[in-house]
């Protein structure tokens, strides 16, 4: 089983005329930070898993030491 994180998305259907469209990126901007911030993280989540069919990890780190 996948611990891929899925979005819950609402619908929300609105009417507008043709030239009157509202801009996505006012939308963006009138959000709080935290808010843009965790939809950038959960489309950057999405996107590795995509691209790569794997969830993102932290990689293997060795350090030989000299033990005296």
């Amino acid at each position: 089983m996948s611990n891929h994180k899925t979005r819950n998305i609402a619908k929300v259907v609105t009417k507008t005329r043709l030239g009157e469209e509202p801009s996505s990126a006012a939308y963006w901007r009138a959000q709080t930070y935290q808010v843009r911030l965790d939809a950038l993280e959960q489309i950057r989540q999405e996107y590795h898993h995509w691209k790569y069919n794997a969830q993102p990890r932290f990689q293997r780190v060795y350090s030989v030491i000299k033990r005296q």
